[in-house]
């Protein structure tokens, strides 16, 4: 690391270091691969919800293709949510999404033999649409915890500009990380969703707890 990628990075702020993003993009990619095996549809990625809807819908097979919808509207619930409260707590806005998502993945992995279908769903796209609409930053860098496409687009040209012009190669790292996390993630989401089903939202739970106390860290800075 070069002695400016070390200043950048000891000056950012909390919610912006690359270990809550990493923790941020497993728990993203375990939900995914958690929310299409219970419940066939996609937590995150409601590029693919809104795909699906049109591919059924068109061929007239609207209960599967209305099966996406709800899905699509937790999402946009979630965001308008996430909105008004970095309206409303600021700076604080981090470490309280952080807390409201555990809270509602406690209560559905709790009643999660109780609860429809539809409620794990709606419940678990609006913890994804209030993460990826706080956490919107990795040391200054736009990314998603929630989705890999303009993760993979950054260390691409990350690798690119290193290449190409001899600079760091400190932002395609930390970009083609954020992507194997979200697939590790995934992997072991699909693990424990399958052998452990009444408990596998325990796991991401943990990672945001790791995500809430290095938002609650003492101090005014954070380290890399």
């Amino acid at each position: 690391m070069s002695a400016m990628d070390t200043t950048v990075a000891s000056s950012i702020r909390r919610d912006e270091t690359v270990p809550v993003a990493l923790l941020l993009a497993f728990a993203g990619g375990y939900l995914d691969a958690y929310t299409w095996i219970i419940h066939g549809v996609m937590a995150n990625a409601q590029t693919a919800n809104l795909v699906l809807l049109w591919v059924y819908g068109s061929i007239g097979e609207w209960t599967t293709a209305l099966h996406f919808v709800p899905p699509i509207v937790a999402f946009a619930t979630g965001i308008v949510a996430a909105a008004w409260l970095r309206r409303a707590a600021g700076g604080r806005a981090s470490p309280i999404s952080t807390l409201i998502e555990i809270l509602l993945l406690v209560t559905i992995g709790i009643l999660h033999n109780r609860l429809p279908d539809l409620a794990g769903t709606l419940g678990i796209s609006f913890v994804a649409a209030m993460q990826t609409a706080i956490f919107t930053k990795v040391e200054g860098l736009a990314y998603s915890s929630v989705m890999i496409t303009g993760n993979m687009r950054q260390a691409i040209e990350g690798v690119f500009t290193a290449v190409s012009r001899g600079g760091s190669s400190r932002r395609a790292g930390v970009f083609a990380t954020l992507c194997a996390t979200f697939g590790l993630g995934a992997a072991v989401g699909a693990f424990a969703t399958k052998q452990i089903p009444n408990l596998a939202l325990g796991i991401p739970v943990i990672a945001l707890l790791l995500v809430l106390l290095r938002c609650e860290s003492p101090g005014d800075e954070a380290s890399p």
